[in-house]
């Protein structure tokens, strides 16, 4: 056994990564304004017919949830893409996740499982945008 302390070697990260990284941002950003788009407009009693949920929740509650997962879309895209506290791209990425785990957890309770399949990608495609971003390709503030 060797006395000496063993280094670990930060190597940068790929180009690979920060490619996927784009896409997983793009795509989520792209759904998540789609998703945030229809529970901020569209009226309390249309939601409440076309999601469960929606009828047992206060009137205010879709709406809430929508402008969040509009700001969390934004929050995947502006600062990253300005460099202008790209620390909020993780931040962002990391609350959308928080918000599929809640919403998986209301989809089983109400027993529409298939839909946990829509939480469980967007909700770990959002956790590889906050680890990667956070931890093994953070973007330079300018």
């Amino acid at each position: 056994m060797s006395s000496a302390p063993e280094t670990v070697s930060k190597s940068a990260p790929s180009k690979a990564l920060h490619i996927a990284l784009w896409v997983a941002q793009g795509f989520l950003a792209f759904a998540f304004t789609g998703s945030g788009a229809m529970k901020a407009s569209t009226p309390h009693e249309a939601l409440a017919a076309q999601m469960p949920w929606a009828a047992d929740a206060p009137s205010f509650l879709p709406v809430l949830i929508g402008v969040c997962e509009l700001l969390g879309a934004v929050g995947l895209i502006l600062p990253a893409a300005t460099r202008v506290l790209p620390v909020l791209t993780p931040v962002a990425a990391s609350a959308l996740t928080l918000v599929m785990l809640l919403a998986a957890g209301t989809h089983a309770s109400y027993g529409e499982f298939p839909l946990l399949g829509v939480n469980a990608v967007l909700g770990g495609l959002s956790a590889f945008v906050a680890w990667g971003r956070f931890r093994r390709a953070p973007i330079a503030p300018r």
